[in-house]
């Protein structure tokens, strides 16, 4: 079985779980609707990737390290787009769930995601509970606070923020958290792979600040040029375009250095380029300037286009 077919099983197994009898119909088919169709899922990827670098000693175990970090993602998702934050219409490519299923529904389905991670994650413990405890306790960490998704959420509401403090609670944490899992899922040090995650989440934001400047609405499946608009720190805003794209480079190199000599580091180090090049296209790079200017265009005709239909 491949890594994406045993993710998107996982995440499957893990929903139907919680769709009994009695379950609100209209919020099952939001949390669906929250999860499936996926995106990239890197960091179940990473989990994965990293768990078979260890021996893979406890599939069941892994997997479920895996679908509660994607689920906790999905759900840090369905919040982000909230009207009281970024007030996105779309994600990947579809409705975004507020807008598929209203406000309310929206952020009881998004905590109903948080509870199903760690649903999922205790009721896979049997074989190794001494493991579950760590990787419980790791996933919790990469959630809450100080350093969690919900801190990063959190800095958005603050007047001031260092640029690198956001970056690793609202993007790194859960890539810290998806490697260390993995390791730990399979009798391994989750610390020895932190740096992984830490390397790799912060390429990642960078990444996504990139892309929030340059990339067409279509590409990303959701809206874009949002940074500006709520005034949110980012790296291209911070850096500049291209001093953001070098930066992001420094950023890969630091990840795949970050890999331990290991069975599976080959595999590794290939997903890291693969997901680089994914993000941000060399292609991209070679042609920052013109893209820059191209996205300039498109944002002064998003920002005229109201004014036009008055």
């Amino acid at each position: 079985m491949n890594t994406m077919t045993r993710i998107e099983q996982a995440l499957e197994a893990a929903l139907v779980a919680n769709e009994g009898a009695g379950c609100p119909p209209k919020l099952a088919a939001a949390i669906r609707h929250a999860v499936f169709p996926g995106g990239a899922r890197i960091r179940p990827q990473l989990c994965i990737a990293v768990a078979m670098a260890n021996g893979d000693t406890d599939p069941a175990l892994a997997d479920a390290a895996a679908s509660a970090i994607e689920l906790i993602h999905c759900a840090s998702l369905v919040h982000d787009d909230l009207p009281c934050f970024d007030d996105a219409p779309t994600r990947r490519g579809q409705p975004s769930v507020h807008k598929a299923y209203g406000e309310r529904l929206a952020v009881l389905a998004g905590d109903a995601l948080i509870v199903t991670a760690f649903q999922t994650l205790g009721a896979a413990g049997g074989r190794h509970p001494e493991r579950m405890a760590h990787v419980l306790q790791t996933v919790a960490r990469g959630v809450g606070t100080p350093l969690g998704i919900i801190a990063g959420q959190a800095w958005e509401c603050e007047p001031r923020v260092a640029l690198s403090d956001y970056q690793r609670a609202k993007t790194g944490a859960l890539f810290a958290a998806a490697t260390a899992a993995g390791a730990q899922a399979s009798g391994g040090d989750g610390e020895t792979w932190r740096a992984l995650g830490d390397w790799l989440g912060e390429a990642y934001q960078v990444a996504d600040d990139v892309r929030d400047a340059l990339a067409d609405p279509e590409q990303l499946g959701k809206p874009v040029g949002r940074d500006v608009a709520l005034g949110r720190p980012s790296a291209a805003i911070q850096h500049g375009l291209v001093g953001a794209v070098e930066h992001f480079e420094r950023l890969v190199q630091g990840a795949i250095d970050a890999i331990p000599d290991c069975k599976g580091a080959g595999m590794l180090r290939q997903i890291v380029r693969m997901e680089a090049e994914r993000l941000v296209p060399k292609a991209w790079c070679a042609n920052i300037e013109a893209l820059a200017e191209r996205a300039a265009v498109r944002a002064a005709e998003r920002s005229a286009a109201p004014t036009q239909t008055a």
